[in-house]
């Protein structure tokens, strides 16, 4: 364990163990802008904006790891950048055209991964439960040796709070582009020390919000987190800051690539909205993203006229209640709770029909010698309580589902196969 400030503060150049398996544990996810996810979306993504291709980004991600791990550090990725975008052809991004241009590029992605990835990994240090009780104090530290400092990030310099204090939710460094602070861990008597000398309270204002960015005064857009902080949080927040922002052709191709890694953290989530609701039996409108639209469905819905406006499939536990009292009630044609406490694997093996008349999803799927229907409302618009934020979105939303005999999807012209697993 570090025993003084200065074995804290190591740089780009140094990584350790924590901070590699932290780059190495990001997903690679195809984005067209850096700020496509925001705040803590990126401890578990990583991205590249303009890097829609996922041979391209792996690539990239690999190259990062690998000028960390060797030690090599900005010159090997520096290197390994121009021959990566010259094998596939990548084109249109910021810095492209000249070699300051591509210079700046490749430090930037370099420097900004380094930094996060360290922070990260000085999180998982500095809140271990040994760790906490010999060094329960955090210290802003801003690096002296920048040439342009940043009046803010200066004036923090020094502050020591306890580890627990909201600031360090939204300041743990680094709090922007370029920035080369650092936060380090310090003794209770060195904290109360630092009380007695005036920093040990955060200035007046620091919760402030810049109305440009979203995060307080003195921070970048998308940097007020701790990088680190939230690797063990469900993954709700990069699905509600991605996946319902792309194209649904590139967000059912993305799903596809990702979904496996994420399938058991996914029905975890799942089942923690399903029990509570069940054990409560009220509903807050908070929505679980269960599935996603397979890419061939969205394909085949394009060509029948119908355009999604993402690939996400939601459901709220407004709905999720509904079916949960009528399971208790109805024995005929309810589905059980034990049937929805397990939707998102159901749905992954699922056929999947349309409605022609109602213009909706149907994913069915046999259960006791006859069919379960799930009924999914396209590009609707629903109030929802996401990790994060409450708002209105347009998806794709399960609205309802029952016991159904296969006769009946198969026979008639109302529901047309379009895909099956």
């Amino acid at each position: 364990m570090p025993s003084n400030t200065a074995e804290l503060n190591v740089g780009f150049g140094t990584p350790f163990e924590l901070q590699i398996n932290f780059l190495r544990n990001k997903l690679q996810l195809p984005t067209d802008r850096w700020d496509d996810i925001q705040r803590s979306a990126h401890d578990r993504a990583f991205i590249v904006a303009g890097a829609a291709k996922a041979d391209l980004l792996n690539d990239l991600h690999q190259a990062v790891i690998q000028a960390a791990a060797s030690g090599k550090g900005e010159s090997e990725f520096q290197k390994s950048f121009k021959s990566i975008v010259a094998k596939h052809g990548w084109s249109g991004w910021t810095g492209e055209g000249t070699p300051e241009g591509e210079a700046w590029r490749a430090r930037i992605i370099y420097q900004t991964n380094m930094s996060t990835s360290y922070a990260a990994g000085r999180w998982q240090q500095m809140t271990e439960p040994d760790y906490l009780r010999l060094r329960p104090y955090w210290r802003y530290v801003h690096n002296d040796s920048v040439i342009h400092p940043r009046p803010l990030h200066l004036s923090w310099n020094g502050l020591t709070l306890l580890h627990d204090h909201p600031f360090w939710k939204t300041h743990f460094a680094p709090n922007g582009w370029g920035c080369e602070c650092r936060i380090i861990s310090v003794s209770k008597k060195d904290g109360l020390a630092s009380a007695q000398a005036g920093m040990g309270s955060p200035p007046e204002g620091w919760d402030q919000i810049d109305p440009k960015t979203g995060a307080p005064v003195g921070i970048d857009k998308g940097f007020d987190y701790a990088p680190g902080a939230s690797i063990k949080k469900s993954f709700s927040d990069l699905i509600a800051s991605k996946l319902i922002n792309l194209d649904a052709p590139i967000g059912a191709a993305m799903w596809k690539t990702l979904g496996p890694a994420l399938a058991s953290e996914r029905l975890n989530s799942w089942h923690t909205l399903v029990d509570g609701t069940a054990q409560s039996m009220r509903a807050t409108s908070a929505a679980q993203q269960v599935h996603t639209v397979e890419p061939e469905v969205v394909s085949l819905l394009s060509d029948r006229g119908v355009t999604l406006d993402n690939a996400a499939i939601w459901m709220r536990d407004t709905e999720l209640l509904h079916a949960i009292r009528d399971s208790k009630t109805d024995r005929g044609t309810a589905l059980s709770t034990d049937f929805w406490r397990e939707l998102p694997t159901r749905m992954d093996k699922a056929a999947v029909y349309i409605d022609t008349v109602n213009n909706n999803l149907i994913y069915a799927l046999p259960i006791d010698g006859k069919s379960a229907k799930v009924v999914v409302r396209v590009n609707f618009g629903e109030k929802v309580q996401l990790e994060g934020f409450r708002d209105r979105v347009v998806s794709n939303f399960v609205r309802t589902g029952s016991v159904v005999n296969e006769v009946d999807l198969n026979s008639g012209s109302q529901y047309v196969l379009l895909f099956k697993k």
